[in-house]
This record gives structure tokens, C-alpha cells and sequence, in this order.
């Protein structure tokens, strides 16, 4: 199976879907927990939720496989994004509710270098190589790192989650000012800049203001979209409310990016 899906689109905005992907490897699955078959921890339907994409001429990157296989908004070092707080690894071994994956032993380092190697420098190299030509073509090169969680996760956040969280590393990922003027954008729903969630591994290491390449990340509400009991199952009437203010997102990020020419060839 392919390990990710790109298409390329034809302005500065690219879209990285990292945790939308929902497939295991059979004989990974077969090792896998009742709970973590489930895949509770996905991205879930977000190019659906995501669908008006094509029409602003972004580029879109989507992995396929199951951060249960890897992480791809990890350090592949395994480094801590929250250093001191609770998180998930690069290869989890627990859900987000601290189930185990694993039956039995969770997988060793060499099977965790294998993961990386296989699933995780793939899909780094091809979002790294298409911010690099969208940077040659327009001069400037935009991120969007989407993602989603369930509105309650106490392992990570007290209380109800924001409907909109996003994260520009502390305001380090794009120019001065883009995060604010993405927040401001925001209506009908609860919104916050570097909150809980601060931006992952993709948006720290691919963000570059100085070098004409900002990254945003958004950590969406799955109770603004769909349900979050099993199956998960998408709700239209709830997407059709939120899908507005996702787009006037987008497009406010393609306007507030500075407007560079092309480094020459």
C-alpha cells in the first residue's frame, strides 16, 4: 500500500495531514489490543471535512497509515514536544486514555528504527521536497498541519478543549502577527493561539519565517464535526457549520502570508 497521498495545487498553501491515515499492516494489527484496532486516537475524516481544498489550489499531503504504525508529528529521535508533560511516542504504546496497544511486549528499538526508516523518512522527505518547489515557484511557501482530538482528554487538558487551537510554536513558525490574525478570524466558535497545543514536530521543524516558509498548525475539536464514540462516525450537520470557518481560515492564511518573489534559479 502507498504510504502516503499528495497532490500538487497551485498556490503557496500546503496541507499536511499526518494523522488522518487509518491502515495497519496486518501482521502489526494482529499484535495489537481490542482497543487500539479501534483506532480511537485518528485524525478521523478530515479530507471530507477538508473538501473545499482543491478549490483554493492547495497542495495536500495525507499519510495513510495509522500513527499507531508511527508517529509522523514526532521527533524521530523520540524527542518530548512537551517536555516535563505527558505525551504519546513516537511508536505509541498506550491511546490517549492510556490503553495498551500491544498484547504483549511493545516494539524494540531496532523495530522502531525499521518504522522510521520505512513510514517516517518517506513521508518527510516528500513534505519537505514539495515546501521547497512551492517555496520556488511563489517565492513563499505556507503550512497548514491539520489535525483533530476528542473534546475531552484528561491525560492532556483539563475540562472541555477548544473548538480551534492553534499553534505557531510560540509565534517562532510564521511571521509576526499571521497567528494572531488567523485567531481573530475565528467565529461562532472558541478559539486560542499556542495554548495546550502549541504545534507538533512538523510545524517546528518545517516552519522558516526568515526563509519565506510558515507553518500553522490547528488542533480541531472532533466535537465541532463528528462523533466521538465508536465508529466515529462523521456528522454533515455539524461539519456544515464548522467547514465555513475552516476555509475563511485558510484563505486569511493565503492573504496575511508576505509576499516575496521567487528566489532566483
Amino acid at each position: 500500500m502507498q504510504l502516503h497521498r499528495f497532490r500538487a495545487g497551485r498556490t503557496p498553501l500546503l496541507v499536511s495531514l499526518p494523522h488522518s491515515g487509518t491502515h495497519i499492516p496486518e501482521p502489526l494489527l494482529a499484535r495489537m489490543t481490542p482497543a487500539a484496532r479501534r483506532l480511537p486516537d485518528t485524525d478521523w475524516h478530515l479530507e471530507k471535512l477538508y473538501d473545499f481544498l482543491d478549490e483554493l489550489g492547495a497542495s495536500v499531503l495525507a499519510a495513510t497509515h495509522s500513527r499507531y504504525v508511527i508517529d509522523l508529528n514526532r521527533s524521530p529521535d523520540g524527542g518530548s514536544l512537551y517536555p516535563g508533560m505527558d505525551t504519546t511516542a513516537l511508536v505509541p504504546v498506550d491511546t490517549f486514555f492510556k490503553v495498551p496497544v500491544y498484547l504483549a511486549a511493545p516494539p524494540a528499538e531496532e523495530e522502531i528504527r525499521q518504522r522510521v526508516e520505512t513510514y517516517w523518512q518517506p513521508y518527510h522527505q516528500k513534505l519537505a521536497g514539495a515546501l521547497e518547489a512551492i517555496r520556488a515557484e511563489h517565492g513563499t511557501a505556507l503550512l497548514w498541519d491539520a489535525h483533530s482530538i476528542f473534546s475531552v482528554v484528561p491525560r492532556f487538558f483539563d475540562g472541555r478543549l477548544t473548538d480551534f487551537n492553534l499553534g505557531t510554536a510560540g509565534g517562532k513558525s510564521c511571521a509576526p502577527g499571521m497567528g494572531e490574525r488567523l485567531v481573530e478570524t475565528v467565529k461562532g466558535f472558541s478559539a486560542v493561539l499556542n495554548g495546550r497545543f502549541k504545534g507538533g514536530y512538523i510545524t517546528r521543524r518545517y516552519g522558516d519565517p526568515a526563509n519565506n516558509v510558515h507553518a500553522v498548525q490547528l488542533e480541531l475539536s472532533e466535537a465541532t464535526y463528528m462523533e466521538e464514540e465508536p465508529p466515529y462516525a462523521f456528522r454533515e450537520d455539524l461539519a456544515a457549520r464548522v467547514r465555513p470557518r475552516l476555509r475563511a481560515l485558510l484563505e486569511e492564511f493565503l492573504r496575511a502570508a508576505p509576499r516575496r518573489a521567487p528566489p532566483p534559479r
